[in-house]
């Protein structure tokens, strides 16, 4: 079985606090930080934008509702804000995914994101939840699963949080065998 390795690190939840280098191994970081938002390019997709989008029979969904899911490291903004300068490892197996959801309370925080994949690449995307307690058909994909060529280059991104809920990062692996 082939394991990819994701990690996360130099994580920061706070506005205003700045924002530590990424490290050059390319571990994951997940950061938030209004100072972040102004100098970065951004995914401009809010939950409110993506209204228009159908709900409940995207990919990203049906993989929650009957995909394996190998590891849930749920995180709270008060948690990342606590990394402090250590790496963290995320393991995901072939033919499985695993996810990070991350509970906002407030609106105008940035949930970034830097990751590497090793030995291959990872499927990547995001989903927002408005509640733990909300039917899976309700949740709305933000960032639709891409494949990531993360064992070839770092891979970043970031959303704007304009409305609190629940932010799932989804580590795919169930292409592979």
């Amino acid at each position: 079985m082939r394991t990819r390795q994701l990690a996360l690190c130099d994580a920061q939840a706070m506005p205003g606090e700045k924002r530590p280098s990424f490290p050059e191994d390319g571990r994951c970081a997940v950061t938030s930080s209004e100072e972040e938002a102004a100098d970065s390019t951004s995914n401009s997709l809010t939950p409110e934008d993506s209204e228009d989008m159908p709900v409940g029979q995207d990919a990203e969904i049906c993989l929650l509702k009957s995909g394996e899911l190998m590891i849930k490291l749920p995180l709270t903004v008060e948690e990342i804000a606590n990394f402090g300068e250590g790496n963290r490892e995320l393991f995901v197996r072939s033919s499985t995914y695993s996810l990070i959801p991350i509970t906002v309370n407030e609106a105008g925080l940035t949930i970034s994101w830097v990751f590497s994949s090793d030995p291959k690449s990872i499927s990547f995307s995001v989903v927002f939840r408005e509640a733990e307690d909300t039917p899976l058909d309700q949740c709305k994909v933000l960032i639709p699963t891409t494949r990531c060529n993360s064992h070839k280059e770092n891979i970043q991104g970031q959303l704007k949080v304009r409305t609190p809920g629940i932010y799932m990062l989804v580590f795919d692996n169930t292409f592979s065998r």
